[in-house]
């Protein structure tokens, strides 16, 4: 697999810092609303949105979450309210709202239907509740999403995680975000610990779910950028790419705009 491009962590904080500051104030708005998971991609977020000066909310909103995703958020956010004055936080437990909703809605025998549709429906909840904090607080939901979870493999939930004003780290790859987070002094239990999307209530992988590493989804992204087809492959180069280019087309959904019926008068 091939040598990465040599990423300028300096360059590319100055860059979005003054990206967020700017569309912020041309929308007239005090600041952002971060989703803390524990996880990289929102940790580096938030740093970020932090060096602008302008109010940033972190809030954890966990749904029967494990305690390592739980203490690892709690972490990021003390170190950043001791850097940052303009930070502040807030928890809202969504598992008693998440346990009403599994009432209130029908069950199916397809089990594998059911635990998706109901990991999706946690995202869906934490996206309402960050809303709810941007509208009480005049704020901008900051999406955490990044490049090759955005637009390589749509590894997130449509209206949920995928439900946000402004996306500050989605031209980054994953490689990147670590490095700018390394770069911006996140703690290291989370720079070391392994990405999880926190849906299923345990410490289950990504790369458990996708079959891939992001270094390797990353690898093929850069391929199928390049032209590349699965049979120039073998392997586990071969193996990978046909994840990447299956998620890739399953999940189209996600990155094309929604479809509209024009009508021809």
């Amino acid at each position: 697999m091939q040598k990465k491009k040599i990423f300028q962590a300096e360059s590319a904080n100055e860059q979005i810092v003054s990206w967020l500051k700017a569309y912020a104030d041309n929308a007239k708005v005090n600041g952002f609303v971060v989703g803390i998971s524990g996880g990289v991609d929102s940790a580096v977020t938030s740093t970020l949105c932090a060096q602008t000066g302008l109010k940033v909310l972190c809030v954890e909103m966990p749904i029967h979450q494990a305690e390592s995703h739980v203490s690892r958020g709690r972490e990021h956010i003390a170190q950043l309210k001791t850097r940052f004055p303009n930070v502040d936080n807030a928890e809202a437990d969504l598992t008693p709202v998440f346990e009403s909703f599994k009432s209130a809605v029908p069950r199916t025998d397809d089990e594998t239907k059911l635990y998706l549709a109901q990991g999706n429906t946690r995202a869906r909840l934490r996206m309402t509740t960050l809303y709810y904090f941007a509208g009480i607080y005049g704020l901008l939901v900051a999406g955490t999403g990044n490049k090759v979870e955005d637009f390589g493999i749509g590894f997130y939930t449509k209206y949920g995680d995928g439900g946000v004003d402004l996306s500050p780290i989605a031209d980054l790859m994953k490689s990147e975000v670590f490095e700018l987070g390394r770069f911006l002094n996140v703690p290291n239990s989370i720079l070391t610990a392994a990405p999880t999307d926190g849906l299923f209530g345990d410490d289950r992988t990504d790369a458990q779910q996708i079959g891939a590493t992001y270094d390797e989804l990353e690898w093929a992204m850069q391929e199928d950028a390049a032209g590349k087809t699965v049979d120039m492959f073998s392997g586990r180069e071969q193996t990978v790419f046909e994840i990447y280019k299956r998620l890739n087309r399953i999940n189209q959904h996600k990155m094309e705009p929604i479809p509209v019926c024009m009508l021809k008068n």
